[in-house]
């Protein structure tokens, strides 16, 4: 059977907005990650047939040719940017898997960069002459009463399940504490800027999470992610191209994007990961790993309850709580930790992630 193989992983440190990445522009930023991913695959920029990038908050273009031009890969590499928010990152990977089982390419660099510091400024135009109007959220839903902000969406979420803010607090909490505890693998992050570790992780304590600003409900500063600028590429192959390869490899199993209810985005990457389990004949016993998003403690948790995975396997590093949400690039980022922890363990891992507008997406890899 036709196959495709994760033959490299790497990434940038995550940092908050305005902080030690928010000089950079968007192929500043993910160039040297992409450079430094096809080294550590033992591939060259000629070896390229493809590179697919995710970002969410930018200008619009084509961002991946202009970091492909950037990464020094040759002219013939067009480039092809999506925008799925959230799941971008992710569903890059997915994309070049597609390409490499279709017999389209034999080496996809794909994954997702996001600087949250450096995106332009939206303004809605109207036709009657009124001023523009400024907007952070984009339209996720034609219905405005099926288009929730995010974090009212997770509060929503919170309280169908009940989920309250104690759980979601010691979620948060764990998820720092991981991470302090739990040293980086080495080549997974490069040096961008000079920064090579996450900046945010803290020390999160219960008398912080109480002092923490409520953005709606149960929802906090302490148990939503933030804000932030970072990159993540990885190399899809072939068997082909695998096979001319001297590093470890691991099978790319299945990756889907499933849509669900719209207002409810935080439980739509369960029918995504059921999907992935069930046509690979897996599972989520079978699970050694799983990296699953936390731009909200409670969508983390729902997905977690949701799908029947073991919580002792989720973010064993810590997660997007702990370093921040680079909006286009974190599906990517789930993607490289999951490949380095599988490393570390073997066995099957699955990463999995949520987007506005009720959208889920799962990968599953075998190391």
């Amino acid at each position: 059977m036709v196959s495709a193989w994760l033959a490299a992983a790497c990434r940038s440190a995550v940092a908050p907005r305005d902080g030690a990445l928010s000089a950079l522009s968007l192929h500043e930023l993910g160039a040297p990650v992409i450079k430094a991913v096809l080294a550590q695959a033992g591939l060259t920029a000629e070896d390229v047939d493809e590179l697919i990038v995710s970002n969410a908050l930018g200008a619009g273009g084509n961002p991946a040719r202009v970091l492909a031009l950037a990464a020094g890969l040759p002219e013939r590499v067009a480039g092809l940017s999506i925008d799925r928010q959230c799941a971008g990152g992710l569903d890059a990977v997915v994309l070049a898997r597609q390409m490499v089982l279709a017999g389209a390419a034999d080496v996809v660099v794909a994954g997702g960069v996001e600087s949250y510091s450096r995106r332009p400024l939206r303004l809605r135009r109207f036709a009657d002459g009124r001023a523009p109007e400024a907007y952070e959220q984009a339209e996720f839903t034609p219905w405005p009463d099926r288009d929730p902000d995010m974090a009212e969406a997770a509060q929503a979420l919170g309280a169908l399940l009940g989920i309250g803010r104690e759980a979601q607090d010691a979620w948060a909490m764990a998820s720092h504490a991981k991470a302090r505890a739990h040293a980086v693998a080495a080549g997974e992050i490069i040096p961008v800027a000079g920064l090579t570790a996450d900046a945010f992780t803290r020390d999160l304590r219960p008398a912080l999470c109480r002092r923490a600003r409520v953005l709606t409900g149960d929802i906090t500063t302490a148990n939503t992610a933030v804000a932030a600028d970072g990159a993540g590429f990885v190399v899809v192959v072939s068997e082909r191209a695998a096979r001319q390869l001297r590093t470890p490899v691991q099978e790319i199993l299945g990756g889907a994007t499933r849509g669900g209810t719209p207002d409810m985005p935080g439980l739509a990457p369960v029918a995504a990961i059921e999907y992935v389990l069930a046509t690979a004949g897996r599972t989520p016993r079978d699970l050694q790993a799983a990296e699953v998003m936390e731009a909200y403690a409670v969508q983390a948790i729902a997905c977690v309850r949701g799908a029947g995975i073991d919580p002792q396997i989720v973010n064993t590093g810590g997660g997007a709580l702990a370093r921040g949400h680079p909006v286009g690039a974190s599906g990517a980022i789930n993607a490289v930790r999951l490949f380095h922890t599988l490393r570390r363990t073997g066995g099957t891992g699955l990463a999995a992630i949520a987007a506005a507008g009720g959208l889920g997406t799962a990968l599953l890899l075998s190391a």
